[in-house]
């Protein structure tokens, strides 16, 4: 499975910002296990992209392909199955439902279509450090703590791709490399392209194609 942006531009940012994009207006093509990491300025459009790739929003010229199939040709219930099987997201604003469980968050996802086992998951939970709070609500743990609970949920599904906004923004260095580590073996086990958008370029990637958004 592939993605190509074709010449893909979001109708509401100004044009000046678009024209010093090197992924904005042009041609974009993500092969599978082919990493990007996407550098992105405060208001360049980050997480609308990341949005226009995971199908929430299609207001943008230009044509985004998945495996030769249009995005927008593709209807909501189509596209809602392509998420379930080939596209994980962790969003910036992480979704949490935070008057459940550690447990239940994860297990939400993981039920929809398993790929690991609840086992598995435990395991990821103790190894970012948040096995102590499985059967805590999420809303009463720290940020740092949701952001793992959220990586650890986008793990659950299958996907071919796993798009990433800003995802370790409160994670401190130990923490950051530990999630990252995860997330690389991960994508190595499925063959799986990474889609990393934040706002500086990050150590922690491994010499992925930057574009600067």
């Amino acid at each position: 499975m592939q993605i190509v942006l074709q010449k893909v531009n979001p109708v509401h940012i100004e044009k000046q910002k678009v024209s010093g994009s090197a992924v904005w207006n042009h041609e974009i093509l993500i092969e599978p296990s082919a990493h990007l990491h996407i550098v992105a300025p405060s208001g360049s459009g980050k997480t609308t992209l990341m949005h226009f790739l995971y199908g929430l929003r299609n207001d943008y010229s230009g044509k985004i392909y998945f495996d030769n199939k249009e995005l927008k040709a593709t209807s909501a219930e189509e596209f809602s199955l392509v998420r379930r099987k080939k596209v994980s997201m962790i969003f910036q604003d992480l979704r949490l439902f935070e008057a459940q469980t550690v447990r239940e968050n994860i297990e939400i996802k993981r039920r929809l279509d398993p790929y690991h086992t609840p086992q598995i998951a435990e395991e990821m939970c103790v190894m970012l450090g948040i096995g102590s709070k499985m059967g805590q609500v999420a809303g009463t743990c720290s940020y740092g703590e949701q952001q793992r609970i959220a990586i650890i949920r986008a793990l659950m599904q299958p996907f071919h791709f796993l798009l990433l906004d800003e995802p370790f923004s409160h994670l401190d260095e130990v923490n950051r490399q530990k999630a990252m580590n995860l997330i690389y073996e991960e994508c190595e086990k499925r063959g799986a392209s990474m889609v990393f958008a934040d706002l500086q370029p990050l150590d922690l990637l491994k010499g992925e194609r930057v574009l600067t958004l």
